[in-house]
């Protein structure tokens, strides 16, 4: 972690002292929007001019839309019910996406219009809503316009980004301190199931690093959702990483794969977990004495 990031993580405080979050995201603006002349934001690093309608392989450019702004009851329940405003665009291609038509394009949706969601979120954080969660698609990607919806919500507000973890260094140090809470998918345990099935290059050693900041910079949830097939090459290895690296963080493991998507194209994902792999997949997490929640 970069000095002035790690100093935006020690100075902001969340509902009062240290620097407002709104005032070290806005901060923040003019730089992110300088980075996409030549985009780094995610490991595959293309290098598109984004703003001069270059768009590399997620298809981002200057714009940014987003396909849901609602009050959501889904996710860990220390967020929940949450405000979750999901962007449009993502830097893998998980076969498998359960919002894939939405999530792989980034004009699905409409354009962000700030004020009218910031609107909505205030309006559910009055109703009961006890966070706000910035999602995709993979948000990350989206950084000016992540940073300027960042920098119009309340600084009081529970902030949450819930990511693929396929980012940068100069996403980070834009992003760094301005999240109560990331989380962070962990979706493979190795790279050739992650280059297979999702179009991720060197996903391990991009993960891991991100995966460790964040676990020191914030409060770090990881969520696995089990593949079938995939017990013994992804879960396993996951389950040691983190009982190895990080053994106290939170991991939400969810046994409720449905192939959606093009999951059925995509060899041996294209069905139900079964009973045995449930099973298995438990008894792994015991035997790694692992903090599961819900």
């Amino acid at each position: 972690m970069s000095d002035h990031v790690r100093q935006a993580v020690v100075d902001f405080r969340p509902g009062g002292g240290g620097i407002a979050r709104r005032e070290l995201a806005a901060s923040r603006i003019s730089a992110a929007r300088s980075a996409l002349a030549n985009c780094q934001l995610c490991a595959l690093r293309c290098g598109a001019n984004r703003l001069a309608e270059g768009r590399g392989p997620c298809g981002a450019g200057l714009d940014t839309s987003y396909f849901t702004a609602q009050l959501e009851s889904g996710d860990e329940l220390q967020l929940t019910p949450t405000f979750a405003i999901a962007l449009s665009g993502c830097n893998l291609r998980c076969k498998f996406c359960i919002t894939g038509e939405s999530s792989w394009n980034p004009r699905a949706g409409r354009l962000l219009d700030i004020p009218t969601v910031v609107r909505c979120a205030i309006k559910a954080l009055e109703k009961g809503a006890r966070s706000i969660m910035v999602l995709g698609g993979e948000p990350t990607i989206h950084c000016p316009a992540l940073l300027s919806l960042v920098s119009t919500l309340p600084d009081s507000a529970r902030l949450a980004i819930k990511t693929n973890g396929y980012y940068t260094l100069e996403a980070r140090e834009l992003l760094g301190g301005l999240f109560d809470d990331w989380v962070i998918d962990y979706k493979f345990g190795n790279n050739t199931c992650a280059a297979s099935v999702a179009m991720a290059q060197d996903y391990l050693p991009v993960l891991h690093e991100n995966l460790a900041w964040a676990a020191t910079s914030s409060h770090l949830i990881i969520r696995h959702l089990l593949l079938p097939g995939h017990v013994d090459c992804c879960w396993q290895p996951i389950a040691r990483w983190i009982a190895t690296n990080i053994p106290d963080v939170e991991l939400n493991l969810n046994l409720a794969y449905w192939p959606a998507w093009q999951a059925l194209r995509c060899n041996g994902i294209g069905r139900l977990l079964s009973d045995d792999e449930r099973r298995k997949a438990l008894v792994i997490s015991r035997e790694f004495s692992l903090n599961l929640i819900q």
